[in-house]
């Protein structure tokens, strides 16, 4: 922390040494240099699309971030409390968040252990967002984790230049509510600008006892002069919701689609406080200097400040798993206990970016170093005579360092014609100094990854095509170390193949996208126990996902717009053995059987997703949305056993927008949401296991169901 203080301080004398107080002419400072690096550029070979501020302001009713993104290519949805507020995750190509890469003005948001996106963690972000783009496949080479399924990058450094105030509140089903205050403050004194925000989400959930608490700030001021820019974002987000990441088995799907099995261990009513609790704060200091028209470089430190628990009332502990000595004959206890997160990420990122004429190179990367604690304390137990207060019963803690560079090379041989080429390294260290269950179990793993990337993009009037090679490796999660020091995880390797052509006009757009992404050593749960008795991931050699994304846009009349697309996905794992807990008719576990599969579909990855967008103006100041999304059927694992599935879907959502001025109101925008207007019994997630019992198969699906018919209201107003 003292260095990244100091650091801050040398760069700012230098800044303030340098800079001259003079009216700002050159338009071009006040343009992202850290988004440049590692955003993908128009003509790039990548597939990607870009989402502006009043796309996302048009679609955020206090929703998690992945909400905004359902209507991009390839994207699978999905809330633990069936609404969107709270915990939410996303895939991208049947990929989860942990493959991936989030950045927020380029600075690595993944998880530096588990590499997942916790986005209820920066409630609210989407009101401070000004841009974003979704790549995917991997895509160009970015900060932090690696990119498998896809890479979301954030930006919330673009330069607000006129002065405005709003207030925007929207209230819904389920007791949903949200109040943003927003204040911009233009450019003043020439030089300065002010940007905050204050958010307060709330919701009850639909699955039972599902509420969200969700608090955030936003504050970022910025001093730009003709050739420089220095910025400094403070925001954090504070995170209170109960647990709903149990899901419910088929019998409670079909009788209490509600139903919430998390703080039932206590006797009685529910554990009232079995929550997830936590804050997560970011500090961003940017740096960006334009030495002259063709040289501009950027440099950022940045520290993310974690800490939180999440509380559980566990029945009927034996003491010695907690390490507690049998006392008075008492073996056992009905305990609440803490399971804690206290982490610092903190690092650095740059790039230097030359462009003249037909040519640009852009130099990049970044250092960053995670330290984590994960302890766990019993707060209370029924036998309080056995267990002492505050019992802290584990302790780990971890480091990670990541250390990466690269170098992106573009050149126009014609106008017509265009190469790229990316290679970047990337060097990671992980410590885990034992684990909660093996607090023994001590590992060091070193990995350096050299990830090319190389593509060709041919342009002509209205026309693009492209074509393009990527590879990315990433190392193992966390969860997949806890195995004995002999049979530690590989890293997953990937090489992409991705080839496009695109037709735009004014009126009209279409574009097709073919991939191949082929995977060596990806880490699936096969159900194999390891060594040390947990169910972790395990190496596969062969696993590939094939497919085609198509797109369309067109302006049928000047009150009719659609836009539409759809995937149609091959994804499947070669030669894979499945393991089968056995036991016998008294119950005992007698081992495990296996059966083996020559091709079957990766999980979690449907075969077709399609999305569509009508957007009707009935008047000047009226927009009517029609949206609809289709996704297939889903597989639980990797077996293609149709008795472990999620169910195909298609929902439905109408929005009514009236947009107006009131005297002394710039802007005032009313709106109505209704989403699943057919109220369709949907379950974008869940989990399965299988076990045998003296010679019988069962096998136990669990599902995450999301909220029938559900709306939202509310009234975004704006002052000068």
């Amino acid at each position: 922390m003292k260095k990244i203080l100091l650091y801050a301080s040398v760069i700012f004398c230098a800044f303030t040494s340098s800079a001259q107080n003079k009216k700002l002419t050159d338009t071009t400072i006040l343009q992202p240099v850290e988004l440049t690096a590692i955003r993908a550029a128009d003509k790039n070979p990548f597939a990607k699309t870009n989402i502006t501020k009043a796309e996302i302001k048009k679609n955020n009713v206090g929703q998690d971030l992945p909400f905004l993104l359902n209507q991009t290519p390839s994207v699978v949805i999905n809330s633990d409390a069936g609404t969107g507020i709270g915990y939410t995750g996303i895939r991208i190509r049947g990929s989860d968040a942990t493959r991936v890469n989030v950045t927020v003005n380029g600075i690595p948001y993944n998880d530096a252990e588990s590499q997942g996106t916790y986005f209820v963690d920066m409630p609210d972000i989407a009101s401070s967002t000004s841009s974003i783009q979704v790549q995917r496949g991997v895509g160009t080479s970015s900060n932090g984790a690696g990119s498998f399924g896809g890479s979301i990058n954030l930006s919330t450094n673009e330069v607000v230049k006129e002065r405005n105030i709003e207030f925007n509140n929207a209230a819904g089903s389920y007791g949903s509510l949200k109040n943003t205050l927003l204040f911009n403050s233009g450019i003043f004194n020439k030089h300065y600008t002010v940007d905050a925000r204050l958010s307060n989400i709330i919701s009850d959930g639909y699955v039972d006892r599902a509420n969200a608490k969700l608090k955030s700030f936003y504050f970022s001021s910025a001093y730009i002069s003709d050739k420089n820019l220095l910025r400094l974002n403070i925001f954090s987000g504070k995170e209170k919701t109960y647990q709903a990441y149990y899901g419910i088995d088929k019998a409670a799907l079909d009788t209490n689609r509600t139903y919430n099995p998390a703080g039932t261990e206590k006797p009685g009513d529910p554990y009232k406080n079995q929550v997830d609790d936590y804050t997560q704060t970011q500090y961003q200091l940017f740096y960006n200097h334009h030495f002259n028209p063709y040289f501009k470089g950027n440099i950022a430190i940045f520290l993310t400040r974690g800490k939180g628990f999440y509380e559980q009332y566990k029945a009927d502990q034996k003491l010695k798993n907690y390490g507690l000595p049998v006392f008075a004959g008492i073996i056992s206890s009905d305990l609440i206990r803490r399971l804690w997160l206290d982490n610092y990420f903190y690092g650095s990122i740059f790039s230097l970016q030359y462009e003249k004429k037909n040519t640009q190179v852009i130099i990049g990367g970044g250092a960053n170093q995670y330290d984590g604690d994960h302890f766990g304390n019993i707060i209370s137990a029924t036998q309080q005579q056995v267990v002492p207060a505050n019992y802290r019963y584990y302790f780990n803690d971890a480091t990670k360092k990541d250390l990466s560079g690269f170098i992106k090379f573009t050149q126009t041989i014609i106008p017509a014609l265009q190469i790229f080429t990316d290679v970047q390294v990337r060097n990671v260290k992980y410590t885990i100094n034992g684990f909660k269950d093996n607090p023994d179990l001590s590992v060091v793993d070193k990995n350096t990854f050299f990830n090319p990337k190389a593509g060709i993009t041919f342009t002509k009037n209205n026309f693009k095509a492209y074509t393009s090679y990527s590879r990315a490796a990433k190392e193992p999660n966390r969860d997949d170390y806890e195995a004995s020091l002999l049979k530690q995880p590989k890293p997953e390797i990937l090489n992409d193949i991705e080839t496009g052509v695109e037709y735009k006009t004014k009126k009209y757009f279409a574009a097709a996208n073919f991939y191949h992404m082929f995977y060596k050593d990806q880490l699936v749960l096969t159900g194999q126990i390891n060594d040390v008795g947990a169910y972790t991931r395990t190496n596969i050699a062969k696993s590939f996902r094939t497919g085609i994304e198509l797109q369309a846009a067109a302006v049928i009349t000047h009150f009719l717009t659609i836009n539409a697309n759809v995937t149609f996905s091959k994804n499947k794992v070669k030669d894979f053995t499945e393991y089968i807990d056995e036991y016998n008719v008294a119950g005992d576990y007698t081992g495990q059987k296996t059966n083996f599969y020559k091709k079957a579909d990766i999980a979690f990855s449907p075969n077709t997703i399609s999305s569509i967008v009508a957007n009707i103006v009935p008047s000047k100041n009226i927009l009517i949305s029609l949206t609809g999304k289709y996704v297939s059927k889903q597989f639980l694992d990797n077996t293609s056993n149709e008795a472990r599935t999620l169910r195909s879907y298609y929902t439905q959502d109408v929005r009514v927008a009236y947009a107006c001025k009131i005297k002394k109101i710039k802007d005032a925008d009313f709106f109505v949401q209704v989403n699943n207007i057919f109220s369709r019994k949907y379950e974008p997630n869940g989990y399965t296991f299988s076990y045998t019992g003296g010679g019988a198969l069962t096998t136990e699906n669990y599902y995450f169901p999301m909220a029938p018919v559900n709306f939202y209201a509310g009234v975004n107003i704006r002052f000068d």
